[in-house]
């Protein structure tokens, strides 16, 4: 039997904190429920903010502007073209794994996932999309040129592939948040592909909480999470894996390290709700004040959260003539409610200061994170106290990420 990391045994404070993360989960589904105006806006900052998250982790920079222009499918502001090539490719993914995870019926198996490789590079043919690696792997710092980790023998991919998703696929009684775990763990380590295996099992990820039907898929990933904390995401794969392909390693820390992360990203979301539903009140003060049409307040919220607004956007979004987008922008300007940056073909708007004074104030009053594991990282970095000093450039023989 094709051995794989094996789901470590719970203790109490992990079902304390599954508990805890259900709970929130159940509590953001019953906002959403209910018609919110800024439910959408929302979702696009979350989606963008897991496209960032996911391949700033990789060592692409990507800037919020970016990421929520890759949602929109508008042009980049700051991306070159390499990054936003990788930016796209995981857009692609991303959006695939959100429309199809809560279909009817649907199951992972490996043809899926390889197809979803495809997506994510078919952008460079030299990386192999779709193919598994058909080398060993060897994954390198590029600073201390020492390997940190050697994945198992290529002969062994499919079998082992084939391993994941039969798991998957029938240990349906297992808590999701652990499923979705060690499904990105097991992917990870195998490392099936030339190029984009980091991104392929937290795309697994969110992609096995996503058949969990809670809460809609984009607001179950823990991408951004793991994004804003690379250094501890690396740092605990190193505790676990010891360097290479060693499944009998116990997968505990790893488990945590996830289940906290998914603690931490729905207190986030609550605050972020909370926070949102302020600034909508305080949005529709303002049309009320300066007697605006209230299809502005949407780019009005936009602003508020920090995004660039783009006439083009604009116009998709309400449906309006090019003239009365125009018209309208122009009007929130002269009011400061914008600042207008750029010439007239390429501009666009920022918050004007009132808005920046909105957002500050609903971010006054935020409280810190309750951490369900408070001296977890400590002991993940007394195990691993050395992780790559310069993950962007991990590499391997076949160029692996």
């Amino acid at each position: 039997m094709t051995r794989l990391f094996a789901i470590p045994e719970l203790d109490l404070d992990d079902h304390q904190t599954i508990e805890g993360v259900h709970g929130m989960r159940r509590e953001l589904a019953s906002v959403l429920r209910a018609p919110r105006r800024w439910g959408g806006g929302l979702r696009r900052t979350t989606q963008a903010r897991a496209i960032q998250g996911s391949n700033s982790i990789e060592g692409y920079s990507v800037s919020d502007q970016d990421a929520a222009a890759a949602v929109e499918d508008e042009a980049p502001l700051t991306a070159d073209q390499q990054t936003w090539a990788e930016i796209l490719g995981y857009r692609r993914v991303l959006t695939y794994v959100l429309q199809v995870a809560t279909s009817p019926g649907f199951r992972v198996d490996p043809m899926t996932l390889r197809a979803m490789h495809f997506m994510l590079l078919e952008h460079d043919l030299t990386k192999s999309p779709g193919q598994y690696r058909q080398r060993a792997v060897y994954v390198r710092d590029d600073v201390t040129d020492t390997t940190v980790y050697e994945g198992p023998d290529s002969d062994l991919v499919p079998e082992l592939m084939d391993a994941l998703v039969a798991g998957l696929n029938t240990d349906r009684d297992v808590d999701p948040l652990v499923r979705a775990a060690m499904a990105h763990l097991n992917l990870v380590m195998i490392h099936p592909f030339r190029d984009g295996n980091g991104r392929m099992a937290r795309a697994l990820q969110t992609m096995v909480l996503a058949q969990d039907s809670v809460i809609e898929p984009t607001f179950s990933s823990i991408e951004e999470w793991l994004g804003a904390n690379t250094s501890d995401y690396y740092r605990v794969l190193a505790a676990t894996g010891q360097g290479a392909w060693h499944p009998e390693n116990d997968a505990h820390l790893w488990l945590k390290f996830n289940l906290r992360a998914h603690h931490m990203q729905a207190q986030t979301l609550q605050r972020r709700f909370a926070e949102a539903e302020e600034l909508w009140t305080a949005l529709d003060a303002l049309i009320i004040q300066h007697r605006l049409p209230e299809r502005v307040s949407d780019p009005l919220f936009d602003a508020v959260l920090g995004l660039r607004v783009q006439r083009s956007t604009y116009i998709k979004r309400t449906e309006l003539e090019q003239r009365t987008a125009t018209r309208d922008l122009a009007h929130l300007a002269d009011l400061g409610l914008l600042d207008p940056v750029g010439q007239t073909r390429g501009r666009y708007y920022l918050a004007g200061e009132q808005l920046r004074q909105l957002r500050t104030a609903a971010r006054s009053t935020r409280r810190p994170l309750a951490d369900p594991y408070p001296g977890l990282m400590d002991e993940v970095r007394r195990v691993a106290p050395v992780v790559a000093r310069n993950v962007s450039g991990v590499t391997s023989d076949e160029g692996d990420r």
